[in-house]
């Protein structure tokens, strides 16, 4: 090879090390400005408001609740029958709740953004165009970057509050035991937003996934994967917070009768594995928490409330 040759093949190995890098940079900041975002804020812009109020009085929002008659269903895991089985699914047992409604779908963009304006809020981080405000596609996207305390407040502004953990699992599995909303296989990517892709293992892995496939979609996807009771979405797309403090252990000094939690800690539960989880946290009785102070673009919530049941009247409940 002539001295020319090997100065040519020099000068391309550096173009080639510089574009490699330049991706790399890119991926980095993308992973970046999707995780670390506690402390940044966004600002409206006059014209941003004004097309935000017309959104929320034009625009129809997914806010369907579905109800969950009061009776008993099978809690936790069993490792016999789910070898997938974390520490804290266990002891598995039956667990009496009362009727409660719980969100058919995550809360949305739509739907939060009535809050934000309604309680004088900023932008959220990802709503970046027309002054504050989220693409027109992103409108029925779950919210995320809401922190613990942020879902529990929109919850009761909207008259309604955060699902126990107990509530949220019943919801999403029925009585049964079943280790998915929709029975005993395995979730794959006709029934939940996860990240199960060609690429092997979830973002967190290979975060070039980011730059392959579009991390959140619409909560009323996925018609062949609700639970029992109709929810949508109860794992994958976005993890959703829950109303009871975290302890790995707890299940086995809970109560058998509406379960609220232990009644302090340092960390929030949160059930239903996101987008960049992979398949061993794709199943209902999966649980975990975290800071409630975190804000991710993987966490989300959906809403609960009480039902009053008339005098004299039986709520049945449902059998898968």
């Amino acid at each position: 090879m002539s001295t020319t040759q090997v100065e040519k093949l020099v000068i391309v190995n550096r173009v080639v090390n510089s574009v490699i890098a330049v991706a790399v940079t890119l991926v980095i900041a993308n992973v970046a400005w999707g995780l670390d975002t506690q402390d940044v804020t966004m600002e409206w812009t006059e014209a941003g408001k004004k097309i935000a109020a017309e959104r929320v009085a034009k625009w129809k929002a997914k806010d369907d609740m579905v109800l969950v008659p009061a009776g008993e269903f099978v809690m936790g895991s069993d490792k016999k029958t789910d070898r997938l089985a974390y520490r804290g699914e266990t002891p598995q047992r039956r667990v009496y709740l009362d009727a409660f409604e719980i969100g058919k779908y995550e809360a949305t963009a739509l739907e939060y953004l009535k809050f934000v304006l309604a309680t004088n809020r900023p932008p959220q981080l990802d709503w970046r165009y027309d002054g504050g405000n989220f693409q027109e596609p992103m409108a029925h996207h779950p919210i995320m970057h809401v922190s613990w305390y942020d879902a529990d407040a929109y919850c009761k502004w909207a008259g309604k509050r955060l699902p126990t953990e107990a509530e949220w699992e019943k919801a999403a599995r029925g009585v049964d035991g079943r280790l998915f909303p929709w029975g005993k296989e395995y979730a794959g990517p006709s029934r939940a937003n996860f990240g199960r892709t060609g690429l092997s293992g979830p973002v967190r892995d290979r975060p070039e996934r980011l730059l392959l496939y579009p991390p959140i979609i619409s909560v009323d996807k996925y018609e062949n994967a609700v639970s029992p009771y109709g929810l949508y979405q109860s794992i994958g797309n976005v993890s959703e917070w829950v109303a009871d403090w975290y302890d790995q252990d707890y299940y086995k000094t809970a109560p058998d009768r509406n379960p609220k939690g232990p009644e302090t800690g340092t960390q929030k539960a949160f059930r239903g594995g996101g987008w960049m989880d992979s398949t061993t946290t794709m199943r209902v009785a999966m649980r975990n928490g975290t800071d409630p102070n975190t804000k991710i673009n993987w966490m989300g919530f959906r809403c609960a409330r009480d039902v009053q049941e008339t005098a004299g009247t039986t709520v049945s409940e449902l059998v898968p």
